[in-house]
């Protein structure tokens, strides 16, 4: 098959060029500078020439605390701009596979949330995404909607990509504990993606949520990270008051995996495990 990533260069589009790496399938990678999600025209034309047949959407604006000040910047991108991708897929008979987000909820549940229940997000960015996730519901028939929360990778701009830099440079830290979810490592994700389409379960179609086992705060996963790394940075936990941000986070974040287990058969690694994993990776690049 041929298929074809928007935002490739992000931590989940360098991901998946990684783990496709001598893919029996054909992959295109295509950054914001040669495929940028928004110009649709263009898309049609590298589709329609290079035969395309699975669309990986990985492509979102993503910066939480801008998007309460720039709603429509991110309306675009995370909504409007996948409606039109929506319809140029199902027009050209295209399958879609889109990344969407834990921020869809409200984050005020006591149980991980399945994929029937409602959803209330309290921000723009949650908000643009869930009206992303319905313009697909609405217009691309033949598409998968993977949810996942706290995503880290060995690249790009991340919580443990953070934390490795300010354990190097700083001998305390203060982190929040009352936000609590799960750490998903971009590279289990990539191999999943990868995996559908590679056993071809396209046919299974609809919204599921992906993300690592177990349950952490954000201080937990901090002192993972410094744990596995040999850091002796002080961590002192904080409560969210105490670290005011422009757009408030969901105290609660813990996606139920039941449903993707169950279609796919597949056994999702604990957070933990992945990421000493990442951790291994991140540590073999070049700074």
């Amino acid at each position: 098959m041929k298929i074809l990533v928007l935002g490739a260069s992000g931590q989940l589009g360098r991901c998946i060029e990684h783990v496709a790496q001598g893919a029996t399938d054909h992959y295109h990678f295509a950054t914001r500078e040669t495929l940028d999600l928004s110009d649709t025209a263009t898309i049609e034309q590298f589709v329609t020439r290079e035969g395309i047949e699975v669309i990986i959407n990985c492509a979102a604006y993503t910066a939480v605390d801008r998007a309460e000040d720039e709603p429509k910047q991110a309306d675009e991108i995370n909504h409007l701009a996948v409606a039109r991708l929506s319809e140029l897929t199902e027009r050209l008979g295209i399958f879609l596979i889109h990344i969407s987000t834990d921020y869809v909820f409200s984050g005020r549940s006591s149980v991980p949330y399945t994929e029937d229940m409602p959803t209330e997000p309290i921000g723009v960015y949650g908000q643009t995404k869930r009206r992303g996730e319905e313009a697909i519901q609405r217009l691309a028939p033949r598409h998968i909607i993977l949810r996942t929360s706290w995503l880290y990778a060995p690249y790009g701009a991340n919580f443990m990509k953070t934390m490795l830099r300010l354990g190097k440079e700083r001998p305390e830290m203060r982190v929040v504990f009352d936000q609590v979810g799960t750490p998903t490592s971009a590279l289990d994700l990539a191999r999943f993606i990868v995996g559908i389409i590679e056993h071809r379960q396209l046919d299974k179609t609809g919204l599921y949520h992906f993300s690592n086992e177990g349950v952490c705060s954000w201080y937990d996963f901090a002192e993972a990270i410094f744990r596995l790394s040999g850091y002796d940075t002080q961590l002192h936990p904080i409560r969210s008051s105490e670290y005011p941000t422009r757009a408030e986070r969901p105290h609660y974040s813990v996606l139920d995996k039941a449903r993707v287990r169950e279609a796919f058969g597949i056994t999702i690694p604990h957070w933990r495990t992945a990421l000493e994993e990442c951790l291994q990776l991140t540590a073999s690049l070049p700074e």
